[in-house]
This record gives C-alpha cells, sequence and structure tokens, in this order.
C-alpha cells in the first residue's frame, strides 16, 4: 500500500534520524548544516575584556584631559591611566584600566596637548553578551554561518555535530548516453549530472564519480548496488523502481539484503519511489528515471532522510500563493511545478525538466482537492534550487 506523501517524508526522516552517526567535535567547514549534538556554552566571557565600541579619547578622572601615552589598539595590551590622562582608542580595543568615560573623536575639542568632551561609558562590558561557560544555544539548533561565527567569538574551533553523510550515484539503463544528443534510440542522461548537486545542497558529501549507465540486467545491478554501498551511507539510483522486463531493482535489492522502509508513495508524478535499507544500515533511494519524478523522489525521500541523518528535524515546507487553479489529482498528492509568483509552469510532465528550470519549486495539492487561484499552499523547494 502507497504512503501519503506527508507520511513518506516522515518515514523518511524518521530512519535517517535513527540511523544518524555518533557525533564528533568536526572543523566548522564539516559541522556547517548539521545541528549541535550537544549545547554551546562560552569558552571564556564574550566580551573576554572590556572593548570600546567606538573611535574616541579614553579619559580618566576630571578633565580638561592632558594627551599622553600611545593609542590603544585593537590587539594590544594598553597601559594604565592615571587621574587627568587621555589616550586615543579604537573601537574593539581593550578599555584601558584606570579609564573612566569615553569621548566620540567627532564630539572631541582638541586645544592643543589637551582635549575636552563629553565622556561616557561606550564599551562593551567583560562578560556582557555571556559569561564563561554559560549555554548560547541548545542542543538540535540548526549549525548556520552566525552559529558558526558566534562559537568562534566564544573560543571554540570545532562543534559537536553529525558528519555530513556520504553518498554515491548510480544511474541504471542501457537507453543512456553521458555524452553528445540523443540519437538511435538512447537518450542523453540527464539525473547523473544534476541529482548529486542536490544531494550536495541538501547536506551529503557526494562522491564524484558517478557509477553507471549500468547494463539492465540483474547481475549488474547487484554488482553496482554492492560496490556503492561499501562505501556510501547513502545510495541513489535512477530507474528500474517499477515492475518492467528491464526493470531490476526490486530484485537487486533483495539479492543484497535491504529492507524497504518505503515502497510507492501516493504522489503524483513520481509515485514510483522507494527507499531501503541494508542489513549494515546503508540506505538506498530509488528515483523514478524520468526526470521531474526522480526530483520528486529526491524532495520527498531524499532531503529528508538526510536531515535525521544529519540530526536536523524535518524540513518545513515554505508556502506560496497560487495565481491560477492547479487541478487535484484524486487521492494522490499532487505536486505542481510554480514560478514564484504562483503560476504553473508549462512543461510540466515528468520527463520533462524546462518547467522544473524555472520553477520556485512544487505546490503541494493535497488529496481528493484542488487549488484555486489565490489560495495559500505548502511549497516544496528543490535543493540546490535558489528562492
Amino acid at each position: 500500500m502507497p504512503l501519503s506523501w506527508a507520511e513518506a517524508r516522515e518515514t523518511a526522516w524518521r530512519a535517517g534520524y535513527e540511523a544518524r552517526g555518533a557525533a564528533a567535535e568536526l572543523p566548522f567547514d564539516a559541522a556547517a548544516g548539521s545541528a549541535l549534538a550537544a549545547p554551546l556554552a562560552a569558552a571564556s566571557d564574550l566580551p573576554a575584556f572590556p572593548t570600546s565600541a567606538v573611535d574616541a579619547w579614553a579619559v580618566a578622572g576630571e578633565g580638561p584631559w592632558r594627551i599622553t601615552g600611545a593609542a590603544s589598539l585593537a590587539g594590544s595590551v594598553p597601559a594604565p591611566m592615571g587621574p587627568g590622562e587621555a589616550v586615543k582608542i579604537a573601537t574593539g580595543a581593550q578599555v584601558p584600566e584606570g579609564c573612566e568615560g569615553l569621548i566620540r573623536l567627532e564630539h572631541a575639542e582638541i586645544d592643543g596637548e589637551s582635549v575636552t568632551g563629553p565622556a561616557e561609558r561606550e564599551w562593551r562590558e567583560t562578560g556582557e553578551e555571556a559569561k564563561a561557560g554559560e549555554e548560547l544555544l541548545p542542543t538540535g539548533t540548526p549549525i548556520s554561518a552566525p552559529v558558526i561565527g558566534l562559537a568562534a567569538a566564544a573560543g571554540h574551533a570545532t562543534l559537536p555535530a553529525h558528519p555530513r553523510p556520504s553518498a554515491r550515484m548510480v544511474v541504471f539503463g542501457d537507453e543512456l548516453l553521458t555524452s553528445g544528443v540523443s540519437r538511435e534510440g538512447r537518450v542523453r542522461d540527464s539525473l547523473g549530472p544534476m541529482v548529486p548537486h542536490m544531494l550536495d545542497a541538501a547536506g551529503a558529501r557526494v562522491a564524484a564519480e558517478v557509477l553507471g549507465p549500468v547494463a539492465d540486467t540483474l547481475d549488474e545491478h547487484v554488482a553496482a548496488l554492492r560496490t556503492a554501498t561499501a562505501e556510501a551511507d547513502l545510495t541513489c539510483t535512477t530507474g528500474g523502481t517499477m515492475v518492467g522486463p528491464v526493470d531490476h531493482l526490486h530484485a537487486a535489492l533483495k539479492a543484497v539484503g535491504a529492507d524497504y522502509v518505503v515502497n510507492t508513495v501516493s504522489v503524483r508524478p513520481g509515485f514510483p519511489m522507494l527507499l531501503a535499507r541494508t542489513a549494515e544500515g546503508r540506505f538506498i533511494a530509488g528515483l523514478p528515471g524520468n526526470p521531474q519524478s526522480a526530483v520528486i523522489a529526491v524532495v520527498t525521500l531524499v532531503v529528508p532522510l538526510l536531515a535525521g541523518l544529519r540530526g536536523l528535524p524535518l524540513p518545513g515546507l515554505r508556502s506560496i500563493t497560487l495565481a491560477e487553479h492547479v487541478p487535484g489529482r484524486g487521492p494522490a498528492t499532487h505536486l505542481a511545478l510554480v514560478d514564484g509568483n504562483g503560476n504553473r509552469l508549462a512543461h510540466h510532465g515528468s520527463a520533462m525538466l524546462r518547467g522544473l528550470a524555472n520553477a520556485a519549486g512544487f505546490a503541494v495539492v493535497e488529496p481528493e482537492s484542488e487549488a484555486h487561484a489565490g489560495r495559500r499552499v505548502p511549497l516544496a523547494t528543490v535543493p540546490g534550487v535558489a528562492s
């Protein structure tokens, strides 16, 4: 029995989350895009010492103040100040011991060797943002660029996170060409060049070499799956998800000892997608051979799976207001290509990519319903596609 589209997303995510690898302290580049596997705490006070918020004169005691000493610059420890003294200080520099106020340069009046003006406490106090040991972010926080910046400022060089899962692409089909134009009954493969970029954008560490095209025999399918799953946490295959005369994927899955996590989804286009898992815990995502259907399988199964494997929550859906009517597809969820203005795109057949190349994503029309112009509906985006 096919799973509903929503249930398939949840099932794929849950399978990934339960199979996520052990967390480790990872360099920032490796941790980016995952989730914190432990709380992030400040390794020191933040800031670690009082720092000027402005370019100014640092002054001590009563004015007017006598200009003395070298300027206090970022990256150095200034000499202590005595009453009646003034030294220049740069934004971000450590405030000298004994300083009682800062006069902004633009507010200062210089008379020979003395300076006057309104003095304020315009500096960040030690620990103003966080005290040493204070929790900054909880477990499960997605590791974004600002999170990495905060971690660095707080004294860290690594973050506790689940590593990027490795992925391998396997392309099935005697009919596929890897160069030139379609000819003599054979067609140019579009999924081998396209899908790895989507996997990378969705958080996988993708092997550069695509395996295939693999010949349409059971032995070759089995050999390809064994090669790929020996190396990768996730293997994505293209084609063979039905039960036609050269569709060997299901038999190959049985031969390598893989069990189904999801076997077909009630969605149009793209329903003959699948997700399986080997006894060793490696995942195999079977994408339909039609390009748009394959992308829908990536959106439905692979993106949630990779999120789970990295300790992230199930990816949320955006929303969009439709500019025109989008029909339903009976008991199946309809994923309809739309542009950023909510217009349904032409060239939206499951074998076509022209519409997808101009799309903001797929408008989600629930089973047994339709969506009229002006209605706001969920939008499933495609990894690697700018929105």
